[in-house]
């Protein structure tokens, strides 16, 4: 079963580590998506099966607001600047976010692991 409550304060920790990893561009993202998964895996414990599923979970709820943001904002955008082609830009733009999705997902599934054997 879920533990939701993991998978969210994963996700909170996983925002603000990323908010304050923005200073340092790809290894400050890095590092929250596994620091998120971290806390996840350790607050559920169980084994690194558990702790991986755990931790892809909270990486998966940022990838999702990521891919939604980019996806709806930059579709709207592009759109009202190029019409029927910036539709169709949109449309790619948000098949790359959903890509960008699943790819955040991995190091926290690998932290939420090494959480769970902390534990």
């Amino acid at each position: 079963m879920v533990n939701w409550t993991a998978v969210v304060v994963g996700f909170v920790v996983e925002v603000v580590v990323g908010t304050i990893g923005l200073a340092v561009p790809v290894v400050g993202q890095l590092t929250a998506a596994v620091v998120g998964g971290f806390v996840a895996g350790y607050m559920v414990g169980g084994g690194l099966g558990n702790g991986a599923w755990h931790g892809l979970l909270a990486g998966a709820l940022g990838g999702l607001v990521i891919a939604l943001v980019v996806g709806l904002f930059g579709s709207a955008v592009l759109t009202a600047v190029g019409g029927p082609g910036g539709t169709a830009f949109g449309l790619g733009l948000t098949a790359l976010a959903v890509v960008i999705w699943f790819v955040v997902s991995i190091p926290s599934a690998l932290g939420g692991a090494l959480g769970a054997a902390v534990a």
